[in-house]
């Protein structure tokens, strides 16, 4: 690594500033001998030897300033990370409220946390997220419930989109259990990516969770979805989601709520629903 010279001239100075510094206590220290001067003098002169001898030393410089480097661009990330946590929490505030009238729900609709996700079922981290979130609910059974909100990104479409959907045609003809069912099936199917589940497999698919195949088609070819799936979408960007998996966990008795990004697994959504409970238990 090649360093500047004004990054060696500004270190040497320093150093000979703490020199200058300890030949001046030196000399207070021995004002009452014979030769005060004489004894600074050679002080200094063993100190600029050892100064001498440290910059001219291989590397010394080098792992001075690359530690420096280090250290700066450190406090630089943890201060940027701190910044769009800060960000993300504001965002967050945005969130849609969660509605069991409105919104798709798997677990008890009363528990106290909601995970609300917003998800785009081509996406490869929402399907390995899918079953992770799964687990999560039935291992705090009553305690945290699921919202799956739509968040088809536009590089995943059309795929994406009509898969979101088609799911929300599974939940006009069948319910709740439909949509969960449907949309299962897509992500353990889906190959992810834009093209991991053919539009033409859609219908055969609802077909196979036992709904009509010609009331189905309809609904798909009607187009008539489109728009709720472009409100959550929406929703979602006014609570600062970017990418998917985005998730908002949500405590309905304290209020506090704080959103993650990416496929986190069981144990850190784990931490974070311990948290919420146990600020909830606080207050």
């Amino acid at each position: 690594m090649t360093h500047s010279g004004s990054g060696r001239r500004f270190l040497a100075m320093f150093l000979v500033g703490c020199a200058i510094g300890i030949g001046v206590i030196s000399s207070v220290v021995r004002a009452d001998s014979d030769g005060p001067i004489t004894d600074r003098a050679i002080i200094a002169e063993e100190v600029r030897k050892e100064l001498r001898r440290l910059i001219d030393e291989e590397g010394f410089m080098d792992r001075a300033i690359e530690r420096g480097i280090e250290s700066y661009i450190q406090k630089q990330r943890t201060a940027s990370a701190s910044e769009k946590n800060r960000a993300r929490a504001q965002h967050a505030r945005n969130l849609r409220p969660v509605s069991a009238e409105r919104d798709h729900i798997y677990g008890d609709p009363n528990a106290p946390i909601s995970l609300v996700e917003y998800s785009d079922f081509e996406c490869p981290f929402c399907k390995r997220f899918h079953p992770t979130v799964k687990k999560l609910i039935e291992q705090n059974a009553g305690k945290v419930n699921w919202v799956y909100r739509h968040f088809p990104l536009e590089f995943h479409n059309p795929g994406a989109q009509k898969e979101a959907e088609a799911t929300e045609c599974a939940s006009e003809l069948g319910g709740n259990d439909a949509f969960w069912r449907y949309s299962d099936l897509i992500y353990q199917r889906t190959t992810s990516n834009g093209r991991g589940f053919p539009i033409d497999r859609l219908v055969p698919l609802a077909e196979e969770i036992g709904l009509d195949g010609k009331r189905f088609r309809d609904c798909l070819d009607s187009g008539r979805m489109a728009d709720r799936v472009r409100e959550d979408y929406e929703d979602g960007v006014k609570a600062g989601i970017s990418g998917t998996p985005g998730t908002i966990f949500l405590n309905h008795v304290s209020g506090d709520l704080f959103a993650t990004a990416g496929a986190l697994s069981l144990s850190r959504l784990q931490a974070a629903v311990d948290r919420l409970l146990s600020d909830q238990t606080a207050k």
